[in-house]
């Protein structure tokens, strides 16, 4: 694979190598950025590329629109428009995804500037630097579905919150704003909406003119200390969204998602 043909990216996920800065951005802003296989896959895909390119120093991850990304599509438009994605292959690129974040060996800042729910919320927190919009606000949404938070979020949200407030966030879906997601320690930094692009470009330049090696170094070795649950905590997920996954109350929180109705599970 070319440099060239790594970051030409696809319509759902656009991504472009300029200066050094990798700019990869999750381009489906009418659904809020909602997730399919092919974007995960393809932002996995350059992720790994970026590993061994020494052209790139530091990557951008945002969404276009008014959001960072609503999780995994389940609207009635995104399984319907065209072949719909298995649960399984967006659970799999999802995973790929994350882990190809934290693995870079060069920083990676999320520019979060609106909703980020469901597996969103793993992509954002796996980067290194998460900076947010006032507007901005934090979502863990799958038990309102009938399924458990994955894509890492049960490692990489505890990491940064701590076990109670994590089991508050995932267990009852609350939102939680980009304040408070900063008192908590789930971003490193929130500005107000029309500073947002600014503060990302200032904290960008200073990590592409840093020290690229003792950069690299220094994730390494904070992601080996906090993150030591990540690989296992994938794998607990995916045992458990798939069974959740052919479960009754996943159908029913799906249809009532679709519905705009509250869903009623079963108390099994």
């Amino acid at each position: 694979m070319t440099t060239i043909d790594a970051y030409t990216g696809v319509p759902e996920l656009t991504v472009s190598l300029d200066g050094g800065v990798l700019s990869v951005t999750l381009n489906r802003p009418d659904s809020l950025n909602s997730l399919n296989a092919i974007m995960l896959r393809t932002l996995a895909d350059v992720l790994e590329h970026a590993a061994d390119d020494a052209s790139v120093r530091v990557v951008r991850l945002g969404g276009a629109g008014r959001g960072f990304s609503s999780g995994a599509g389940i609207s009635a438009e995104d399984q319907s428009n065209r072949r719909p994605d298995t649960p399984d292959e967006v659970l799999l690129e999802a995973n790929r995804a994350v882990r190809a974040i934290v693995n870079l060996p060069k920083p990676v800042v999320a520019a979060v500037q609106g909703p980020t729910a469901g597996v969103g919320v793993s992509l954002a927190l796996a980067c290194d630097i998460v900076l947010a919009s006032e507007k901005a606000f934090f979502l863990l949404a799958f038990t309102k579905i009938g399924l458990m938070p994955d894509g890492g979020a049960s490692a990489l949200v505890a990491a940064s919150i701590g076990r109670a407030r994590a089991m508050k966030m995932a267990l009852l879906a609350e939102r939680i704003p980009a304040a408070e997601a900063l008192d908590f320690g789930l971003v490193s930094a929130v500005y107000p909406a029309d500073e947002l692009e600014a503060g990302v470009a200032a904290v960008i330049e200073k990590l592409k003119s840093g020290p690229a090696v003792a950069l690299r170094k220094t994730k390494q070795a904070i992601n080996a200390a906090t993150l030591t649950e990540l690989d296992a905590a994938i794998g607990r997920e995916e045992e458990g969204q798939r069974i959740l996954l052919g479960s009754s109350d996943f159908r029913e929180g799906t249809k009532a998602f679709q519905e705009h109705r509250s869903p009623v599970f079963t108390q099994d």
